[in-house]
């Protein structure tokens, strides 16, 4: 039995309610989802060959002091950093380090700020460099499968609509879906209810209603779905060493659809891919 509750009654904290916010509510996931976004822009010149991940980690949690915003993740359940930094065939959960990055590898940015209690999560995939065919087509296959799971969002519609639109294109395409982890509950909370697969079938999961916020971030690998995560209890590999992609917005129901709120305002979703085109 799924419960919604109207966000502004709801406790501080996960009860297994799916929240339902207001109007105001989405201006203030806008204005945290902006910052958000607008770091993310900033990396897209920051990331290159010889820059260290630590580097980016003080980045980030300088640009959120700049504008009054606190990582998310920093101090997460002991987690030491600003940011999660994921390189190759890392999934998810990466954690920077003094070691440059290389011409030709891929790395996942992962920030969330928090401002004015409200959180904004995203993350996107950056070239090193010149990069390989292959990898350049995970990240075109990843990146379409956040639209299109993007696309099925509706009132009315299951939440597992969106995992099977993913998943469909993703095998479609001869990648694999991460089963592992998946999109969540997002707004006053940093993760909430409901958890939003990227597989699965249209008539499966709660149903999406108007006012839900959460996240949709697909995690693709080359290879096969399977991951592991290292003893450092945080970062997660694909078993078989494929290479892997995520790319994550925060997006909230609306009475036709749904809006992105974390969108890049320089156009940089996917920064060092061509521009899509129409």
């Amino acid at each position: 039995m799924v419960n919604y509750i109207d966000a502004l009654a709801a406790p501080l904290k996960n009860t297994g309610a799916i929240r339902l916010y207001s109007a105001e509510d989405f201006a203030g996931m806008r204005k945290a989802s902006l910052l958000t976004a607008r770091c993310l822009d900033e990396l897209a010149s920051i990331v290159k060959p010889g820059v260290t991940t630590n580097e980016i980690d003080r980045f980030v949690f300088q640009f959120g002091m700049d504008h009054g915003a606190l990582p998310a993740t920093l101090n997460y359940r002991g987690y030491k950093y600003s940011v999660c930094t994921s390189i190759n065939h890392v999934v998810c959960h990466g954690m920077p380090d003094d070691k440059p990055l290389k011409e030709g590898e891929i790395v996942n940015v992962d920030v969330t700020y928090v401002l004015d209690g409200w959180h904004g999560d995203s993350s996107r995939m950056y070239p090193v460099g010149q990069i390989k065919r292959a990898a350049e087509r995970l990240l075109e296959v990843t990146y379409e499968c956040l639209l299109r799971g993007i696309a099925a969002v509706r009132p009315g519609a299951r939440t597992g609509a969106i995992g099977q639109a993913i998943q469909t294109y993703a095998e479609a395409e001869r990648c694999s879906v991460v089963r592992d982890f998946c999109g969540h509950g997002v707004g006053r909370l940093f993760h909430d209810t409901p958890n939003i697969l990227h597989y699965g079938r249209a008539d499966e999961g709660p149903e999406l209603r108007e006012g839900m916020i959460f996240t949709i971030e697909p995690m693709i690998n080359l290879g096969k779905p399977h991951v592991k995560v290292l003893s450092d209890g945080w970062t997660a590999v694909t078993r078989d060493r494929s290479l892997s992609a995520q790319y994550e917005h925060a997006v909230g129901v609306t009475a036709t659809g749904c809006e992105i709120f974390t969108l890049s305002p320089a156009g940089l979703d996917r920064p060092g891919l061509p521009p899509l085109k129409g």
